[in-house]
């Protein structure tokens, strides 16, 4: 049994010498294509040295363009998330009502707004702030990125919510209606605190999510976010695009390393404080439940 996993046999010799000679051919073909896509940057001379240089040697490229360009990327990511989360809470609860009131239009509004893409909510969002609103032409993109992101992205959170609370055994929402907890309490005190740790990956994925989509609105509605940024940066240090693109994703993968890292710690931090996934009875509970005929009114 020490060569079997639950997952999957472990390999035998055979299997192990095929794996080895397909690591190989892969690792051979990857050093191929990554030689000649370099041999074609350097015919075209996009790995001349002040092509790359500015993004080291001049401050001006990132106090100029970079740094603020991320300013506004977290700027619209955070106004994004500050409000996408508690909405999206509120319709993923809204949606496990008893009430059939509350539940179908509830349902109704998530499978709607999350069944359109968010460039087209941004575009839409955009117009109506042009109409009907005395939004100023420097503020309209960030109002119209962050209204689009918050109409998808709550509708999204609202699934994980739903979801996530779903996934909790049925004898937590039965303990919580013995020791007589009305809903919206077994809700607050008992179901989410629990699923919260459940959601966390998925959630942690859509707010990555939601920093990416900004430059949706910077290549369509104007926005100054960082991925725009690729253009005055091309236009004012010469055809560097592919540098200037090089560093901007470098750019987005730390600051979603940095917020996965986080989310990475939260989460074990939650499971170390839990010492149980089930609801905790206090004692004067304990000592009801042992009382012949003990009960709750």
């Amino acid at each position: 049994m020490s060569g079997t996993s639950v997952l999957y046999d472990a390999p035998g010799a055979r299997a192990k010498r095929r794996n080895i000679i397909y690591t190989i051919v892969f690792l051979v073909l990857f050093a191929l294509a990554a030689w000649w896509v370099l041999a074609t940057m350097a015919d075209k001379e996009q790995l001349a040295s002040e092509k790359w240089s500015p993004f080291v040697t001049d401050s001006a490229v990132w106090t100029t363009y970079l740094l603020p360009g991320l300013g506004e990327t977290l700027k619209a990511a955070a106004l994004a998330i500050v409000i996408a989360l508690p909405v999206g809470a509120l319709l993923g609860i809204g949606r496990l009502s008893d009430h059939a009131w509350v539940r179908v239009p509830v349902g109704v509004v998530v499978e709607f707004f999350r069944s359109l893409p968010v460039l087209i909510m941004m575009v839409f969002a955009s117009a109506l702030y042009v109409q009907f609103s005395d939004v100023s032409s420097d503020l309209r993109p960030l109002y119209a990125v962050v209204t689009g992101l918050v109409l998808y992205n709550s509708s999204v959170i609202a699934e994980i919510v739903r979801a996530g609370i779903l996934t909790l055994p049925n004898g937590q929402t039965d303990a919580a209606k013995a020791i007589g907890m009305r809903k919206s309490q077994t809700m607050s005190y008992v179901l989410l605190p629990q699923a919260v740790t459940a959601m966390l990956p998925a959630l942690v994925s859509q707010l990555v999510v939601i920093v990416k989509d900004t430059a949706i609105g910077g290549a369509i509605l104007g926005f100054n976010e960082l991925l725009s940024q690729n253009r005055t940066i091309t236009a004012n240090y010469g055809a560097n695009t592919i540098a200037a693109l090089v560093g901007i994703a470098l750019i987005y993968i730390a600051l979603n390393f940095a917020l996965t890292s986080f989310a990475g710690w939260l989460e074990r931090r939650l499971r170390r404080g839990k010492k149980s996934t089930g609801a905790v009875l206090g004692a004067e509970d304990m000592d009801l439940a042992k009382t012949p005929g003990g009960g709750v009114s």
